[in-house]
């Protein structure tokens, strides 16, 4: 499919990356969005926490939406999501990740880049227990990472699962993991590392026969965190072989469904790796949108809801067959 030429022109103010993303990440509000919460069990006895919100009146459509790395439910870019798509007659759940609704989950692994079986539970679940006829995926970031694996390493998803959307997708692991490392990453990088130290401590005194305070000490980077905690704890033998088994981009080519990538030009969490150009050509299923601005999961747009989130709903009203 021919690469989409993006309509979307940030405000002056936000054409800077930076200012996009921290701007969208730390003061940006989304209002009067009304969510349930569910809890369903995994297969391995942990749990997952899921909040639903809902379009007045019955409707067969859902959104499933996934947040990025130490997200949750709640956050805004989630419920703008949650909230627009509510207010044209999709419902919508949002998913917090292992650990990610403000209590430590069970077992002593969490989430990861490429957990596709924790989603794979929760599609089943939903089609179990609902009658929802058209579902589509919406992740962001690591989150966008999940669905668009998913979309393209399982060639037999559910016939009610209609189209994709991923936004700010590190789809090259070890690239985007190298980003992050960098000079101009260094105030997101440490608070990534200070939130996830944060939730090894806690999770520390539930496993200690995994895990030391000398452990958690000698986490110096988020490259640190991936080789000691997220490898060993989800099966991998290290960082990289976690970022190389995880990584998105080499199941592109497998998508079935009409999936739609958003990364901006101006992300910096992003490596060349991560505009799958090639791949978007080669697929007729995959359209890559490459805006010039929008920085990571922002595309701040004037009138309540962002870029990504119309487009998000233009992109399903288009490809719902």
């Amino acid at each position: 499919m021919p690469i989409i030429e993006s309509v979307y022109k940030a405000p002056y103010f936000f054409r800077k990356g930076f200012v996009s993303t921290v701007y969208s990440g730390l003061f940006r509000k989304v209002n009067g969005l009304i969510q349930k919460r569910e809890r369903i069990t995994l297969s391995d006895g942990d749990f997952l926490d899921l909040d639903w919100s809902y379009s007045e009146g019955k409707t067969e459509r859902l959104i499933i939406i996934l947040h990025g790395l130490e997200g949750n439910a709640q956050r805004h870019y989630m419920a703008g999501t949650a909230k627009l798509f509510n207010q044209n007659q999709i419902d919508a759940v949002s998913v917090n990740f292992r650990g990610c609704s403000g209590e430590d989950n069970l077992s002593y692994r969490s989430y990861h880049s490429g957990d596709t079986g924790d989603l794979e539970q929760v599609i089943q679940h939903i089609l179990n227990t609902t009658e929802y006829s058209g579902i589509y995926i919406k992740g962001f970031s690591l989150g966008g990472n999940v669905a668009l694996k998913y979309l393209g390493e399982n060639q037999n998803i559910p016939e009610q699962i209609k189209a994709g959307i991923a936004v700010s997708v590190p789809c090259f692991l070890a690239g985007s993991a190298k980003e992050l490392h960098t000079l101009k990453n260094k105030p997101f990088h440490d608070k990534f590392k200070y939130n996830l130290k944060e939730k090894l401590i806690i999770k520390k005194l539930k496993h200690t026969d995994k895990l030391n305070d000398t452990d958690i000490t000698s986490i110096k980077t988020l490259y640190d965190f991936d080789n000691l905690y997220t490898s060993k704890a989800h099966g991998f033998k290290d960082a990289q072989d976690y970022y190389k088994q995880s990584s998105s981009l080499q199941f592109l080519p497998n998508i079935h469904i009409p999936t739609l990538l958003i990364n901006a030009l101006n992300d910096s969490f992003l490596s060349a790796e991560c505009y799958p150009v090639k791949e978007a050509k080669n697929n007729p299923n995959l359209f890559l949108e490459m805006p010039n601005h929008g920085g990571h999961v922002g595309f701040f747009q004037f009138g309540g809801f962002y870029y990504n989130e119309k487009r998000a709903l233009e992109f399903i009203e288009q490809n719902d067959k």
